[in-house]
């Protein structure tokens, strides 16, 4: 267990982390339920109102079994930093704590994990408007990928942290870089005290299984009308324009309802898509501090307790 000498409480905060599909939403709300404990959300998407199939939100069931916090909290038309995130969960955290309540940390984003345990600076103060600008005409120019590559030649570390399409942050990694000229990866957990004590649990699987869960994923959110939901937020005004609409799975189907792709290509560029995100995800929690690392198939809710004592 990592522990804050500051700290006063005496049980680590339990974070179950882990790739797209390893199982990390199921076993927190096993967890909970055995525990008397709550949820409280680390995934970037779910925090959007009426993004519910493309961002595998609990079901009303299950938050009713079991009392989730960071959910719909925001609207689509919102750009949600990192900052913002740690602001709102801290008390959310805080309280539960208080009040005999085990919070249990479950995501994805690796960033909003890192922020909830580790200082950071969000930013530094350090800007260069004319830079940023010039990146973002690029992106408009020659795509996000392109600015994306770039990231992944000069700094990998931060790029695995990131989607393609994250196109703010990733310009603000190479912002940082041509700032201080060190990488925004360079900053390590090492060098950031934690903010608090935790047990950082993160699910894995064999690579072929994980993509078999990948894509059963993704054929089952279409049946389940991913379509339907993409397309009633682009009535409402919402286009690629909004960061909320650059998830993986609307993004792809927002290019489909735009005439962009086929219905065959569509299907399978978000599970490639998926894919390559859950990789990129298994290295961000590879890197941070005091992960341990547990088999999806075989943890229980009393192996994430074993592992926190």
């Amino acid at each position: 267990m990592v522990q804050a000498p500051h700290l006063k409480r005496e049980a680590p905060l339990i974070v179950i982390a882990g790739p797209t599909a390893s199982g990390k939403s199921a076993l927190a709300l096993k967890l909970a339920k055995q525990i008397g404990g709550q949820i409280v959300s680390a995934d970037s998407m779910q925090i959007y109102r009426r993004m519910d199939i493309g961002t595998a939100k609990p079901t009303a069931e299950e938050r009713e079994e079991v009392v989730h916090h960071m959910i719909d909290i925001a609207e689509p038309r919102e750009d949600f930093s990192v900052g913002l995130y740690r602001a709102k969960a801290d008390p959310v955290i805080d309280k539960l704590s208080a009040n005999g309540i085990p919070p249990i940390v479950c995501g994805g984003t690796g960033l909003y994990i890192n922020a909830l345990l580790f200082e950071h600076a969000f930013g530094g103060g350090t800007r260069d408007d004319g830079y940023r600008e010039l990146l973002w005409e690029r992106a408009a120019k020659e795509g996000n990928t392109a600015l994306y590559e770039t990231l992944m030649k000069e700094d990998p570390e931060s790029a695995a942290g990131l989607h393609p399409n994250d196109v703010k942050r990733v310009i603000r990694a190479l912002e940082i870089l041509r700032l201080t000229g060190r990488k925004k990866s360079e900053q390590t957990d090492a060098e950031k005290p934690p903010r608090r004590g935790y047990r950082l649990c993160v699910l894995t699987l064999p690579r072929e299984v994980l993509y078999e869960r990948i894509n059963f994923r993704v054929d089952r959110m279409i049946r389940d009308g991913l379509i339907e939901e993409t397309a009633r937020l682009k009535a409402e005004g919402l286009n690629e324009g909004h960061l909320s609409m650059k998830a993986i799975g609307y993004a792809e189907v927002l290019r489909y309802l735009n005439g962009q792709l086929k219905k065959e290509n569509m299907l399978e560029l978000i599970k490639q898509n998926t894919r390559n995100y859950a990789k990129r995800q298994i290295t961000y929690f590879k890197k941070m501090k005091g992960a341990v690392f547990l088999d999806a198939e075989a943890t229980t809710a009393n192996g994430i307790l074993s592992s926190a004592e």
